[in-house]
């Protein structure tokens, strides 16, 4: 059964199993000297948060990362299981662990003085990190326009020049959710229509995929998270995607009226931590000065501590005017999008 599993899937398995003898030593060992953290942020994007934190406390970060499932694990090993923090994107996954009573509050002294409250839940069940927007992409040679709007997106001078990754992906959907929020499920779902008769192509790849669409000519924007140009323009290992990157530049839907459309990354207190006051210091860390200048300087995504700035590389980009809107109501929102996405076919493209 095993060698069916796909590479991610046999690497989940194999870590769970190193937690689930982590799990088995004495409480004591484990508290002075490691935290297990349940990742939906790729590896290479949270190893300088996490090396920094070992170098400053001596706790070794122990990480499991899958794109998928990690929620779902957590809820199955229930009392038993290893994991201390979950680390993920989206306040969607966030308010999921919540509502499926997987969390416990965190109050701390840190997390309160860094991180303003509209970025926390209110009894502290999930705490925000970071922030990212939702860009659109736009080929450098083909459009000319400097500013846009996400209600022009469904309108017919984009016809055949879209790219987008699925519609049921949790970012698309927060971006629904937030025109749910701000025109009523009727008219978004009429700008779901729209914008789907505008794809140039089947949803289909990352949000890097989507620029990569770009630089071939298959269409002239995409939809997608701003840190993503930043890893594209950084990849020394991948190159062509500094091509790709080269060919877009960012636009900030929406800055002139509302502004853009953001999301944050974040963490969870597991409710069955092993290493709880190990897990309180990690997001503490994360919250702290040091954490979220990593956040900004090496991730290259928005601090949510006042006074972070943000890296050369990001304010290269143009300023950022974020929506507003609560992420409460975004969350709330969520399935009303999902149900919208499969209304109008979003993943069977245009021509469906």
């Amino acid at each position: 059964m095993l060698g069916r599993l796909s590479v991610q899937s046999r690497f989940l398995v194999a870590a769970i199993g190193l937690f689930s003898g982590i799990a088995g030593t004495s409480n004591a060992v484990l508290a002075a000297e490691e935290v297990n953290i349940y990742s939906y942020r790729q590896p290479q994007l949270i190893a300088p948060l996490l090396r920094a934190f070992t170098e400053k406390t001596g706790i070794k970060a122990n990480v499991v990362y899958a794109k998928s499932g990690l929620i779902e694990r957590m809820e199955a090993e229930g009392q038993n299981s290893p994991v201390d923090v979950l680390l993920t994107v989206d306040i969607g996954r966030l308010t999921d662990a919540k509502n499926r009573n997987l969390t416990q509050p965190v109050k701390t002294a840190a997390v309160d003085e860094n991180i303003p409250a509209t970025y926390r839940d209110p009894k502290g069940h999930w705490i925000g990190l970071s922030q990212r927007a939702r860009i659109i992409y736009a080929s450098k040679d083909r459009v000319t326009q400097s500013d846009i709007t996400y209600e022009e997106l469904a309108e017919p001078k984009w016809k055949g020049k879209i790219c987008a990754r699925s519609g049921q992906h949790p970012y698309n959907i927060a971006l629904l959710a937030s025109m749910i929020a701000h025109h009523g499920i009727k008219k978004a779902e009429k700008w779901a229509q729209g914008l789907k008769n505008n794809l140039a192509r089947k949803p289909s790849g990352s949000d890097r995929g989507q620029v990569k669409g770009i630089f071939a000519g298959e269409c002239d924007i995409a939809i997608g998270n701003s840190y993503y140009m930043a890893a594209m323009q950084t990849n020394t290992k991948k190159p062509e995607q500094q091509e790709w990157a080269n060919s877009v530049r960012i636009l900030f839907p929406n800055a002139n009226d509302r502004g853009t459309h953001v999301n944050i990354s974040g963490a969870v207190l597991a409710k069955h931590a092993p290493s709880k006051d190990n897990g309180l210091k990690l997001i503490d860390f994360l919250a702290s000065e040091q954490g979220q200048k990593i956040y900004a300087e090496i991730v290259n995504e928005y601090p949510l501590k006042t006074g972070i700035p943000i890296s050369e590389r990001v304010n290269s980009w143009g300023t950022l005017k974020p929506d507003a809107l609560a992420l409460e109501k975004i969350s709330g929102e969520r399935r009303h999008a999902s149900e919208i996405m499969d209304r109008v076919r979003f993943d069977q493209g245009p021509d469906a």
